[in-house]
């Protein structure tokens, strides 16, 4: 274990995509901190974020790749990923040009559950 440094991952054969072919992304804002959206990742539309540094998903429901911002206009330029420690689900941290939810709502977490 470190502390307070990354550790280098560069062995993509072992991401643990689940049995759909896909991984959960939690996107965050890299100078805020806050969680902004949740989304998920086939091992295509990883391999463009990382090799664009913009973040790209894929759409469950329409069953395609999707950049994030592509109609919107609201980018999410990635800063950095980084996977946790079981090899399942990554965390983008990100400089959003715009809203990253599709309401216009900063975050996608705006509701809170009444306890």
């Amino acid at each position: 274990m470190m502390n307070n440094k990354f550790e280098v991952f560069d062995n993509m054969n072992k991401l643990k995509f689940d049995s759909r072919g896909l991984l959960p992304a939690i996107v965050q804002d890299d100078a805020t901190k806050e969680v902004l959206m949740m989304a998920w990742m086939n091992a295509e539309s990883f391999e463009l974020t990382r090799k664009t540094m913009q973040a790209h998903f894929w759409s469950r429901s329409r069953q395609e790749l999707w950049l994030k911002g592509a109609t919107s206009g609201n980018f999410m330029n990635v800063s950095k990923m980084l996977i946790d420690c079981d090899a399942d689900t990554l965390l983008l941290l990100v400089k959003a040009t715009g809203p990253a939810c599709h309401t216009g709502a900063q975050s996608c977490f705006y509701r809170k559950i009444r306890a």
